[in-house]
C-alpha cells in the first residue's frame, strides 16, 4: 500500500518538475487530464488490442505508461488543490480504496473489468475531466505492480524528465531516441543496474543517463 511519506515525496517532486517546465504552472492550468487520455491510449498500444493479428504485451513499457499517467494525475490533483500538497495527498487517500466508480449513468466495478476495459474507463473519465485513484490502483494490480514499485519507477521517471529538460526538451533539441531505442527503454535497462533503495539513487541514475546519452548516436 502507498505510504503517506511516499505520496508526499511524489507530490513534491511533481510540483518541482512542473515548476521547472513553467514557474507559473498553477496559473497556466495546463490540461493534465488530456495527457492522461493520450498516455492511456499508448498503454493500450503496448498491451496490444488488435484482434486481427498476433500481438505480445510489452509489460515493462505498459508499466512505464502507468508511471507517466501517474505524473499527470498528481499534477491534476495539485491543480485542484491550488498547489496545497496536504490537500492533494488527502484526495489520494480518500479515493485509493474505492472499488467502483459511476460514469455516464453506469456503475463500473473494477473487479468485473479486464485490463483493457479499465484503461478505456480511465480514458473516458479523463476526457470528462475526472480521475479515480481507486481505478488507477486496480490498474497497478493488473499490470503486476505494487505501490512501492510505482514509487520507485516514478522517482526514476522523474529523473528522466529532469534530464530531458536539462538537455533541451522544451527547446526541441533533445533526442528522445538514442541508438535506435527511446529513452524510456534505456531508463528501464539502467534502473535494473542500480540500487533503487540507495540514497544516491536519483543522482546515480541521472549520471548513468548522462553518460549513455553523451556517447550515443
Amino acid at each position: 500500500m502507498l505510504q503517506a511519506n511516499q505520496a508526499q515525496i511524489m507530490l513534491q517532486l511533481q510540483d518541482k518538475m512542473n515548476a521547472k517546465v513553467n514557474p507559473e504552472w498553477l496559473v497556466t492550468r495546463s490540461p493534465f487530464l488530456r495527457a492522461v487520455v493520450i498516455e492511456g491510449a499508448e498503454a493500450i498500444e503496448h498491451h496490444g488490442w488488435k484482434w486481427w493479428k498476433k500481438q505480445d504485451c510489452d509489460l515493462a513499457q505498459l508499466q512505464m505508461e502507468l508511471v507517466d499517467i501517474w505524473h499527470f494525475i498528481l499534477s491534476e490533483l495539485l491543480l485542484q488543490a491550488e498547489g496545497e500538497h496536504q490537500q492533494a495527498q488527502a484526495a489520494i487517500f480518500a479515493d485509493i480504496d474505492q472499488q467502483s466508480v459511476q460514469f455516464d449513468g453506469q456503475d463500473y466495478h473494477f473487479s468485473e473489468l479486464e485490463l483493457l476495459q479499465k484503461l478505456e474507463l480511465l480514458i473516458g473519465l479523463a476526457a470528462a475531466k475526472r480521475c479515480s485513484i481507486g481505478l488507477f490502483s486496480a490498474l497497478l494490480v493488473d499490470c503486476q505492480m505494487s505501490w512501492v514499485e510505482l514509487y520507485q519507477q516514478y522517482v526514476s521517471k522523474n529523473v528522466l524528465n529532469f534530464f530531458r529538460q536539462d538537455n533541451g526538451y522544451k527547446q526541441g533539441t533533445y533526442r528522445k531516441t538514442w541508438d535506435g531505442r527511446e529513452d524510456n527503454e534505456h531508463l528501464v535497462e539502467l534502473m535494473t543496474q542500480l540500487d533503487a533503495s540507495a540514497d544516491s539513487f536519483q543522482d546515480d541514475l541521472y549520471q548513468a543517463l548522462h553518460q549513455r546519452y553523451a556517447v550515443s548516436k
